[in-house]
């Protein structure tokens, strides 16, 4: 992480609102190590996240520590408890359940708009993620394969155009994807039913065939739910990663 090294380039920038910059940038990167580690599953579901650690950990002061929890808050991947903290959050199953009816809704709202939206070198990338899990798919590597999946459906929201329709997407993915990733985790199985799914959802896209894309996204992620309900039933594989400590 190179937070330490961005901090030093920017110290000394005179001028308020070059420090003010200086402050958001660091608070940028901040932000989106803390959401890497969450994502990952570095940090697990109900972990403390220590001001302290973060800023020993990252080399930066408080400030931008505090505004990386904040906008961390708002992206739906933290909560702030009065006089206890802060803590990665934990989504029960039941809303974890009416989270997937309303993505479903978006995914196929996406899908629709970026068949007949998508730019060349996005269906480029698409194709080229696609390729990538085959590749994860034959080794049944979950965490080669979770952030492949991030990617494709980030990509996907990107093609559609549309940037309402993106925020609150972004939104509605973070509060799954502590779920999601324990369903890759679970069953194997998964990798080969989502990347043949994906597959699918590139080739109407392709085609430019919206009612198909959107059917076929809106459907993947109902399937998805079904197989988290399954998965869950299973025994994890492995044991899940400490929370952090707090100092």
């Amino acid at each position: 992480m190179a937070i330490r090294e961005k901090e030093a380039e920017l110290t000394g920038t005179p001028g308020d609102a070059l420090r003010v910059l200086r402050e958001h940038s660091l608070t940028t990167l901040v932000q989106r190590e803390i959401e890497r580690q969450i994502v990952s599953g570095d940090l697990a579901a109900g972990a403390k996240l220590n001001e302290v650690d973060f800023c020993n950990e990252l080399g930066v002061s408080r400030g931008p520590v505090r505004e990386a929890f904040r906008m961390l808050e708002q992206a739906g991947l933290v909560r702030t408890e009065k006089n206890r903290g802060v803590f990665v959050r934990q989504v029960s199953i039941e809303e974890a359940n009416e989270i997937y009816d309303v993505r479903a809704a978006l995914d196929g709202l996406i899908g629709r708009l970026a068949a007949t939206r998508v730019k060349p070198e996005q269906l480029a990338r698409l194709k080229a993620i696609v390729k990538r899990m085959r590749a994860a798919e034959r080794t049944l590597d979950a965490d080669e394969y979770f952030p492949l999946n991030l990617e494709f459906h980030e990509v996907m929201a990107e093609a559609a155009g549309n940037r309402a329709l993106t925020a609150n997407y972004r939104r509605v993915v973070n509060e799954l994807n502590l779920y999601r990733r324990e369903m890759l985790l679970r069953d194997a199985d998964n990798i080969t039913l989502s990347t043949r799914e994906h597959e699918a959802v590139v080739e109407a896209v392709t085609k430019g065939q919206a009612d198909v894309a959107e059917r076929l996204l809106f459907d993947h992620v109902i399937h998805s739910r079904e197989r988290l309900h399954r998965a869950l039933a299973t025994p994890a594989p492995r044991a899940r990663k400490a929370p952090r400590k707090a100092a």
